[in-house]
């Protein structure tokens, strides 16, 4: 039995296009500070969103997973499963994951339709992402007590054409998220 409701009934609904925004970037980047941003002028403009962020889904529904390259590509996978989710609902997703590697944000955006993903690269360079270390990881990775540490022991692959790249070093919250919102409110309002 199909479903009787469909994406193109709750778009109307909801008076607002599906978009998966995904920000990808080093631990400490601010993916996760400007998604919350992001959501906040969208709340604001009554768009109805919901923010995925990667400690929240490895502490539910991803905890059986590790931070081996296979454990990281399931945890982008069951992520991606979950935005079409979301995206069916006609709701506009902010997914903040590191997304290691170019094959599982690829593997993501294929899920959708080419205005329906936008991929916001956080390119913040290494240093300064070390020294911010808002989780104590680098530290923690730097005294043996973290393996595998995304930038360190293990690659990450930046994005080649995002849709947008945030430079954090030169950019001020404010002007990032401003920067995404000119970007992704034309493919959100109807």
């Amino acid at each position: 039995m199909s479903n009787s409701v469909t994406k193109k009934a709750r778009t109307v609904l909801l008076n607002q296009h599906p978009v998966v925004i995904w920000f990808t970037g080093l631990s400490g980047s601010g993916k996760t500070t400007l998604a919350t941003a992001v959501e906040t002028e969208l709340h604001k403009r009554r768009i109805k969103t919901f923010l995925l962020d990667g400690d929240i889904l490895r502490s539910g529904l991803n905890s059986d997973l590790g931070f081996s390259d296979a454990d990281r590509s399931e945890n982008i996978r069951r992520t991606g499963e979950l935005c079409r989710l979301f995206n069916e609902a006609g709701i506009v997703v902010l997914a903040s994951f590191i997304s290691p590697f170019r094959k599982d944000r690829k593997m993501v955006r294929d899920l959708f339709p080419e205005k329906e993903f936008v991929e916001v690269f956080v390119n913040t360079p290494l240093e300064l992402c070390m020294k911010r270390d808002p989780k104590g990881l680098y530290r923690r990775a730097k005294n043996g007590e973290v393996v595998s540490m995304t930038g360190i022991e293990s690659a990450y692959e930046s994005p080649q054409s995002p849709e947008i790249e945030v430079l954090t070093e030169d950019l001020s919250v404010e002007q990032s998220v401003e920067l995404i919102l000119q970007k992704t409110l034309p493919l959100i309002l109807p």
